[in-house]
């Protein structure tokens, strides 16, 4: 930057108009009779509570005839219990192009389903998983009709809070209940898009999720315009009686590009008369099983209170952030986990990310998603609600904050963004790529290479966005549209599945269930460079000092083009702040690239809402930056 050797005073006189000029003006710190977000209430569901879902799903698959495996979670993951109904089956099958394991235990399905009910809703918004099968498909709205139209908004975060993940916990069975439930926690399959899985509400607050297995078939909707008689959707859809989401907030009163969004194809009218009673179900009708690293199978354990440090969030000291309306993650004992750092990486980068730095980036960044207007929440018009994430160009974690009802999902997937960044734009790419021994990561470099028609490829020329990473994962190429070929970090049409994305599932393929997500090279740190995958959608950019490469912000939480708004301009007005760092210099950018496949296609670097703020009309708040 050309302010950093000026004069203090200067310098912060100059970061005043560029903030101005750039259409953002600056935000004062948050005070307590200006307060922008509301912390939910401090709900959990009890163990009175769980004990009424499984009796009412479990009496539903009764009246069916039917077995299933049931799944109770709480809003930070925590696994309250898992019960099996006497004869269900233990496996379930992924019919699909898959390229992980296609058999797996009904268990996991059963708790993925819960989990992705709780960890992308809040108290603005309800998702289920027939929500997540609609936006993560190849076209959206997925159906026979739809070819043409762009992949799903959150193509790629099925791939998310997987159990190899650094930052989900994870549940060690000898530990006492109170230590170990701080979470939040992993998923045994990361995010499901098989309908059945809901979250659960008491009073208004997410509290948990339920998820049930009953059909063996572990899969996803490609046809929004029918509505299914699913087993497993209407199995939970009984459970979720007396718990379910405010009908304001449900996914069918929330449009996406046009579309609105799906919650259920089950309905009351369809249940037969509850059973609440779990006493009642008697000991021969099934039992609790233990389910290593989730659950230890027991007894039903009750949730925690989301926002309690027991549920490993809070909000934060004076001494974690200045925003005193952001949470950051707690190990339990009141200790930020990821607290404002330094990078790791000066011997490779020269001047490494100060906490100077990275503090002025997540603040600039909190103050935008603090007058952005949601996407996906209601009521209309609320603040968007959000994590964000900072690392150096290592993958190390140097700071992560969020706004106090963000949906939980959103905080692995920030740092997940951040890092896929940083790793993509690194001068080392490439060769870390081809020294992974996993099938299919290597050859993605000779695509790459090949498809953009640049030897040079992944070794540091190029600064990329997630959203450029995106383009290049989609199985069309441009996004949708039939016929193209499929970019060179996704597999072809014919091979893609939600369970077949390209490289993001190549390279977790062989390591899902360990404690390392990849067998990338580790960074001489022992950082590990994506130690929690990559994720392929938007809402990340990297953070350069000049030319050089030094690390990355990711933001997710309310919407894609929002989160790349947040992400973007604070990092331009932090780096405006502090001097010395900023957005990659413009000739650097990936949207400087453009793909010959028959026409001229441009790579994306951002796109920003056109109207986005609360407080202001203006527009176009990313032109120019």
């Amino acid at each position: 930057m050309a302010y950093r050797n000026l004069s203090g005073h200067f310098a912060a006189w100059l970061a005043l108009i560029g903030l101005v000029l750039s259409g953002i003006a600056p935000v004062a710190a948050t005070s307590a009779a200006a307060a922008v977000f509301t912390a939910p209430r401090l709900e959990a569901l009890t163990v009175a509570d769980v004990q009424k879902v499984i009796a009412q799903a479990a009496g539903e698959a009764t009246a069916r005839g039917r077995k299933a495996t049931i799944a109770v979670v709480d809003r930070v993951g925590n696994v309250l219990a898992v019960y099996r109904m006497t004869g269900a089956a233990t496996t379930m099958r992924i019919t699909a192009p898959s390229q992980i394991p296609t058999t797996l235990p009904s268990e996991a399905g059963a708790i993925a389903k819960a989990i992705t009910g709780a960890y992308l809703s809040s108290g603005g918004n309800a998702f289920s998983t027939r929500t997540a099968s609609m936006i993560v498909q190849q076209h959206f709205p997925p159906a026979p009709s739809t070819p043409g139209l762009e992949s799903g908004p959150l193509f790629g975060v099925q791939f998310s809070q997987l159990p190899c993940s650094d930052l989900n916990t994870r549940f060690p069975g000898s530990s006492a209940p109170l230590t170990a439930m701080i979470g939040p926690k992993r998923s045994p399959l990361g995010l499901a898009a098989d309908p059945g899985g809901f979250p659960l509400y008491k009073n208004g607050v997410v509290v948990g999720g339920v998820g049930v297995m009953a059909d063996g078939v572990y899969g996803f909707d490609p046809n929004v315009l029918d509505f299914d008689n699913d087993l497993d959707e209407i199995i939970a859809f009984a459970g979720l009686q007396g718990f379910a989401p405010p009908i304001a907030i449900r996914a069918d009163r929330i449009p996406v590009d046009g579309t609105t969004l799906r919650f259920s194809d089950a309905s009351t009218s369809k249940l037969h008369p509850l059973k609440s009673s779990f006493a009642a179900l008697g000991a021969g009708a099934g039992a609790l099983i233990a389910v290593a690293g989730y659950y230890a199978g027991t007894s039903i354990l009750p949730g925690v209170a989301y926002g309690t440090e027991r549920s490993g969030f809070r909000f934060a000291k004076a001494s974690d952030f200045s925003n005193p309306e952001a949470f950051v993650l707690s190990d339990g004992n009141g200790v930020n986990r990821f607290p404002i750092r330094g990078g790791a990486d000066a011997a490779e980068v020269g001047t490494a990310l100060k906490p100077t730095e990275v503090r002025a980036v997540l603040e600039e960044a909190f103050k935008i998603m603090s007058r952005a207007r949601a996407q996906i929440r209601r009521p209309l018009n609320s603040p968007a609600q959000v994590t964000i994430s900072v690392v150096d160009s290592w993958g190390t974690a140097l700071g992560v904050v969020r706004s106090p009802d963000a949906p939980i999902f959103g905080t692995d997937v920030s740092l997940q963004k951040a890092r896929t960044v940083a790793f993509f734009s690194n001068r080392r790419a490439g060769d870390l790529l081809l020294a992974d021994p996993d099938p299919g990561v290597a050859s993605t470099v000779s695509a790459t290479r090949a498809f953009l028609a640049d030897p040079a490829a992944f070794t540091g020329k190029t600064a990329f966005s997630n959203r450029a990473i995106g383009n290049l994962s989609r199985p069309y190429f441009p996004d949708g549209e039939v016929g193209r070929p499929n970019g060179p970090l996704s597999v072809p049409i014919a091979k893609f599945s939600p369970f077949a994305t390209g490289l993001q599932t190549a390279l977790i393929a062989k390591t899902l269930g360990s404690n390392r997500c990849t067998n990338i090279p580790l960074a001489p740190s022992g950082q590990q460079r994506l130690a929690n995958g990559i994720q392929i959608f938007s809402g990340s950019v990297p953070i350069y000092r000049g030319n050089t490469l030094v690390g990355a912000i990711g933001v997710s939480g309310d919407g894609i083009d929002q989160d790349n708004m947040i992400g973007f301009v604070g990092l331009n007005n932090g780096g405006l702040k502090v001097g010395g760092i900023g957005n990659a210099p413009k000739p650097m950018r990936s949207d400087r690239i453009v793909v010959n496949v028959g026409v001229g296609v441009r790579l994306r670097y951002i796109s920003c809402p056109f109207a986005p703020f609360l407080d202001t009309s203006i527009q176009n708040v990313c032109e120019g930056l």
